[in-house]
């Protein structure tokens, strides 16, 4: 399999708002990644739509993870650098006809993790 290219934030049209009532620090941004299980070479790669926080990812599947720990890349909107991290999923929730993931970051490099700040207050003021 050839390895797949980073994907980048699927439209802000129709985003959602940040709820009054939403307990995290952070807003949940749609985006589109490329996931896979840790340790997994390069073809192994699988795309998600899914919300991007600064602590983590969640994202919705039809197929379990093998393991705790997921590598996740993505380009932010506005950029060319690809964001890669690494990250433990800490909830793995069945959603009827699919399976919720959540996901911690647990590597990620303090420009991506600034990058990733920077883009999600950019999201917040142009959706205020």
């Amino acid at each position: 399999m050839s390895e797949k290219p980073a994907v980048s934030l699927a439209s802000g049209a129709g985003a959602p708002a940040v709820k009054a009532d939403d307990r995290r620090d952070s807003p949940r941004v749609p985006m589109r990644f490329l996931v896979r299980d840790a340790g997994l070479s390069e073809g192994d790669w699988e795309e998600r739509d899914g919300d991007l926080s600064l602590g983590g990812i969640s994202w919705e599947g039809k197929t379990p993870a093998l393991g705790t720990e997921v590598d996740v890349r993505f380009r932010l909107a506005g950029t060319s650098r690809e964001v890669r991290v690494r990250g433990e999923l800490i909830r793995v929730k069945d959603a009827g006809s699919s399976i919720g993931f959540h996901l911690r970051f647990t590597d990620v490099e303090l420009d991506a993790e600034r990058a990733i700040a920077k883009y999600l207050d950019e999201w917040l003021a142009k959706t205020r």
